[in-house]
């Protein structure tokens, strides 16, 4: 292995031989170079060199001229990821366990430079808390092969963005120093924009495409999730001309990019999605049943149907092809999904066997050929069950894992989640860690950002089986934000707008034992002339507010409850809709109905009641409010948006407590009939309209109306009417309704 000597973008042109130090040099113009110092590296190790680039600018800014830096791959074992970091004087060495813990060594070092923490720096180690921490992205590739739901603003807009390339090496560079080492791409039909497949040549799709219908009107007519319709197909346009060899030219140097950052890259399916290949669907949500009914084959004689031996062979060849396309590939995951029938007689493959003999048999296949390569595999506990996954896949070669929805769709809840625990007794029976698939479909607009929380969540994981998370939605794509209004232009990547969550997520994910301390000196680093302590604890109080009204109003999956707009896929939920909503299984919280018939049975109540939880909604935005009032006095452009976001949350609060309150009395009216209590209904119902209008008026300040893929439009006009006429109708119920 070779070194270099940072930073040095013409090192060569100084006829320097590698191996030689050299000092670090200032590039501010060629006629004036600055030493800085002596920074020594592995030439030939990528990680090393994009952890060196931050060292040399760490250096640059605090002027430590003195210092002398090598990283280097050590002899000694540290492990996977690992680092030690040690200091004699003004040398400082990093070690890495691999290159991986090379480049997070490096890192760290930076980090301890900019934030001036190096005074008692003499030997420190790191190593992963979990060994593979990811971002699970629903990538919508193009409008003929879509990811999961893209009938949302988010995935139509960034529909090009997958084919910019400086979108990509933004995004990875942000994931690598937030210490993700995980990517999961997730299309249910990725193999016509990405290969091309022998014997199937006419499957491949040149250009990328979107659909031009309106979504505020046309949502509808996208068809079912995962499935591309009639009128997708005929109302298409090209946003951009590329051949498909482009593409996989493309393709390759995004998993190679990712590669040099420390990434593994995979591609997780849903089934079975032939899209753009098979015969697009009718948009009928209502009576769709793709595997029920007969269907014209497309291309090839390909269809749907699960008893269709040529979409069987497609698939076979398909993910063949898609391994050797792509060396970087670390592995591929499938979904059982919903495009499947339930096993039964007279059918020849039962799901699973379908899946083993297209997916599984592709890799063999590919093996064959390359029996150097390794593809690591995930298989979705989802419409399956781990004995039948386990009587066909415990044949596979290489690294097997599963996963799981540990929270459901609801990430931001509780740090105490207790869907696993039936899951778990499968995988100690059959040895083998899942992956927690860690679904935010909640906070997509405002900026959220409690580590206590996030530290709690992941400490509560079950170590012995897991293998590691990915954390993404159903509901929207974590691309390039295109709702602010009056962004820069081109506008903000989502992960660098949400660069704290996304933060918190990937470096807690790594070491739970960084504080609050910690937290202060990166909030002091990205807004140095504020008041940072105030800061953190009232983006802290801010963000405890969707968590408590989620395990309140419990809503397992993405299109039954967007919080952010008190809405579901049907409409504006009103105290109606709350009053016997259940609460999060083992929460401990009494729902409104629960609470009102044992009330009036005068029976004892130990568990948290729904005035309680109002409480404490009202505490924590209190707290936010108060904090923001006096961060906004004197604060920059992004801290303003930071802290707006905040009082926006914290709105919310106010603003859900009193329809907790509300429902509350509503439910005594609806058993009583007393008109007492509908008159405190609506009086908490006003209160909270207040506290509405705040909210939405804020928000709609900022951020466009949009369309959600799950839970449809969030329009905050519209949403302060509905609450109008939530009052009214309130004011008009009859006793006992």
């Amino acid at each position: 292995m070779t070194d270099v000597h940072m930073p040095l973008p013409m090192w060569h042109t100084f006829g320097v031989k590698t191996m030689k130090k050299l000092l670090v040099l200032s590039l501010m113009s060629f006629a004036s170079l600055v030493t800085a110092g002596e920074l020594t590296y592995p030439q030939d190790m990528p990680q090393a060199q994009f952890a060196a680039q931050h060292i040399q600018e760490a250096l640059q800014k605090n002027n430590m001229t003195s210092l002398s830096v090598t990283l280097v791959l050590g002899a000694e074992h540290l492990g996977e990821q690992a680092y030690r970091i040690t200091r004699e004087g003004d040398t400082i060495t990093v070690t890495g366990g691999d290159a991986r813990g090379v480049m997070y060594g490096g890192l760290e070092l930076a980090e301890r430079i900019r934030h001036q923490k190096l005074k008692n720096l003499t030997d420190m180690r790191g190593k992963p808390f979990i060994e593979k921490r990811g971002i699970k992205f629903n990538i919508p590739l193009d409008a003929r092969t879509p990811s999961y739901a893209d009938c949302g603003h988010a995935a139509l807009y960034n529909i090009a963005e997958m084919w910019n390339w400086d979108f990509w090496t933004e995004f990875m560079d942000n994931m690598a120093l937030h210490r993700y080492n995980t990517l999961t791409l997730w299309n249910p039909h990725p193999f016509p924009v990405m290969t091309k497949i022998e014997g199937y040549e006419d499957v491949a799709l040149s250009d990328v495409c979107v659909c031009t219908m309106d979504l505020f009107t046309q949502k509808h007519l996208w068809g079912p999730v995962q499935l591309v319709s009639e009128q997708v197909m005929d109302n298409l346009k090209v946003v951009k001309t590329i051949t498909i060899e482009q593409k996989i030219d493309f393709w390759r140097k995004v998993m190679r990019y990712g590669k040099d950052r420390g990434i593994d890259i995979y591609f997780i399916t849903w089934n079975i999605c032939p899209n753009s290949v098979a015969q697009p669907v009718k948009p009928d949500y209502e009576s769709w049943s793709i595997q029920r009914q007969e269907e014209t084959p497309g291309k090839y004689g390909i269809s749907h149907q699960i008893n269709n031996p040529k979409t069987l062979a497609y698939y076979r060849q398909a993910v063949k092809t898609f391994i050797e396309t792509y060396p970087d590939l670390k592995g591929i995951g499938v979904t059982s999904g919903e495009h499947m029938p339930d096993d039964q007689p007279g059918l020849p493959y039962t799901r699973e066997n379908w899946v083993w003999q297209a997916y599984g048999l592709g890799v063999l296949d590919a093996k064959k050929e390359h029996p150097e390569r390794t593809v690591h595999f995930i298989h979705r506990v989802w419409n399956s069950d781990m004995k039948n996954i386990m009587q066909i896949w415990g044949q596979y070669p290489d690294a097997f894992d599963v996963s799981f929805k540990y929270a459901k769709a609801r990430l931001y809840s509780s740090p105490e989640i207790p869907f696993a625990d039936r899951l778990l007794k499968d995988l100690k029976q059959y040895k083998l860690k899942s992956w927690w698939n860690l679904r935010n479909d909640d906070i997509f607009i405002h900026r959220w950002g409690d580590p206590d929380y996030v530290r709690a969540f992941l400490k509560n994981f079950p170590q012995d089986y897991t293998a590691g998370y990915h954390m993404g939605s159903d509901g929207y794509v974590w691309g390039r934000e295109f709702v602010t209004k009056d962004a820069s232009q081109p506008p903000q990547l989502e992960i660098t707008k949400h660069w704290y969550r996304f933060m918190l997520w990937g470096r807690l994910g790594y070491d739970p034992s960084l504080e609050r301390g910690y937290f202060l000196d990166v909030l002091r680093e990205r807004f140095p002339d504020e008041s940072v302590p105030l800061l953190y604890d009232t983006w802290q109080a801010a963000s405890k507010v969707i968590p408590l009204v989620n395990r309140f109003h419990w809503c397992d999956w993405d299109y039954m409850w967007a919080v952010e707009g008190c809405k579901d896929g049907a409409g504006y939920r009103t105290v109606v809709d709350f009053y016997d909503n259940p609460t999060m299984q083992k929460s401990g919280i009494l729902n409104p109905k629960d609470y009102v018939l044992a009330v009036l049975a005068k029976k004892e109540i130990s568990a948290t009641t729904p005035l309680g939880i109002a409480e404490k909604l009202d505490s924590a935005a209190g707290d936010a409010l108060q904090g923001t009032t006096e961060l906004l006095k004197q604060a920059s452009p992004e801290l303003t948006a930071t802290v707006r976001d905040c009082r926006a949350m914290a709105l919310l609060g106010q603003f859900y407590a009193d329809k907790i309150r509300a429902t509350v009395a509503y439910g005594f009216y609806k058993e009583t009939g007393k008109e007492q209590h509908q008159a405190q209904a609506l009086q908490y119902l006003r209160a909270g309209a207040k506290h509405w209008t705040d909210y939405t008026k804020l928000s709609e300040s900022r951020y466009k109306s949009q369309v959600l893929a799950r839970t449809g439009v969030l329009d905050w006009a519209q949403l302060r009417k509905d609450a109008e006429d939530e009052i009214r109708m309130v004011e008009e119920l009859e006793p006992g309704n």
